[in-house]
């Protein structure tokens, strides 16, 4: 009879494919984990054994989260509020555009956050990468505080604010389009394993990662930071560019475990499926245009809905890029090039002590 430690040297039998997630029944004669058995979907290493590392790049952007660490009740909203009860601190358009964003991002955390624990996680099989997972639900969350901790603080109307992704067109058509790549992912029967599926399960991590966090926030973040260059919502202003600064670690890393499932997986990258792709990316920013006019239906603050569409094409052009597909929209030029300083956030608020100090790694991130 084998011993614990011969038990663990001894030839694997096969996974069950349920194992793939973590809960399935422990393989008594499973030997251990090596590197070369690690893989990003339809691994059948023990997903339960972080290491040894196959993907240091997962674990370093996971540290570098947790570095990041911040909290939305940190920020005074004091000025914001004064601002916002003011009879003339803002314009009606801007009051509007404030609103409208708010809605916007209330609910759409909540709906990346489901995708991720409800879908990526299921069939993302690497144990590293899930551990960025984790890292960034818990961020969506604090992202959804902080859209909580806003309505609040300026006294707004929650039930308008949290349902405006069902009532405002521009937005619902946004949060539809992206539950159409992510509801038979949530099915419990859906698995990978065929080139099919597996094509599924890519076409999911574009449309969050790659549009959802990478281009439909984007709008957004200019809106509240052009309020912010304007000390106008200052507090609002801080907190989306900490979220701003999240927001590209997330597509970094989503990006990133789209072109290693590509590496390992060449097969799914077929002529058709990168048009297919291409296609979604060209339809998102045109939603984005449409969201664009919808906020900003005279433009303000230096910004309108045509500055804004030239803004989507810039950034689908430059996700391809990314994802080594060809662009879909003619070479366009960047129409906010201040929003790179966004990234640079060199600076936090000592909040005990009320000043100024270094902030630990903000100032180290690349802004994409």
């Amino acid at each position: 009879m084998l011993n614990w430690h011969d038990q663990q040297r001894s030839p694997r039998a096969p996974l069950r494919p349920e194992s793939t997630t973590g809960l399935g029944e422990i393989d008594r004669g499973g030997r251990r984990v090596t590197v070369d058995e690690k893989a990003m979907v339809n691994c059948r290493a023990d997903v339960n054994q972080l290491l040894p590392l196959k993907y240091k790049w997962a674990w370093e952007k996971y540290i570098a989260a947790c570095n990041n660490h911040w909290m939305p009740t940190e920020v005074s909203m004091q000025a914001d509020i004064a601002l916002w009860k003011s009879r003339d601190g803002l314009t009606e358009d801007e009051r509007r555009m404030i609103k409208r964003n708010l809605g916007f991002f209330a609910a759409s955390e909540s709906l990346v956050a489901n995708n991720i624990v409800l879908a990526i996680y299921r069939h993302l099989t690497n144990p590293e990468c899930r551990q960025y997972l984790l890292r960034q639900a818990f961020e969506e969350a604090v992202h959804t505080h902080t859209f909580q901790y806003i309505v609040e603080s300026l006294g707004l109307e929650e039930g308008e604010l949290f349902n405006m992704y069902r009532e405002v067109p521009s937005i619902t058509d946004k949060a539809a389009w992206a539950l159409r790549h992510t509801m038979h992912l949530d099915d419990p029967s859906f698995s990978t394993g065929t080139t099919e599926r597996d094509q599924d399960f890519l076409r999911d991590l574009v449309a969050f990662y790659v549009i959802f966090e990478g281009m439909w926030f984007y709008t957004g973040f200019a809106q509240i930071l052009a309020l912010g260059r304007r000390n106008k919502m200052v507090g609002i202003a801080e907190q989306y560019q900490y979220i701003l600064r999240d927001e590209s670690m997330h597509l970094n890393f989503g990006i990133d475990v789209i072109n290693q499932i590509k590496v390992e997986n060449p097969h799914l990258w077929t002529a058709a499926f990168q048009d297919e792709l291409r296609g979604l990316l060209k339809e998102a920013a045109d939603l984005e245009s449409a969201y664009g006019r919808d906020t900003m239906p005279r433009g303000l603050l230096g910004l309108n809905a045509t500055l804004c569409e030239q803004y989507m094409h810039f950034i689908a052009n430059r996700r391809c890029a990314q994802l080594g597909l060809e662009p879909v929209f003619p070479p366009t030029e960047n129409p906010f090039p201040w929003m790179s300083e966004a990234m640079d956030l060199k600076k936090e608020k000592n909040f005990f002590e009320t000043r100024v100090i270094d902030y630990q790694n903000g100032g180290s991130l690349a802004w994409d």
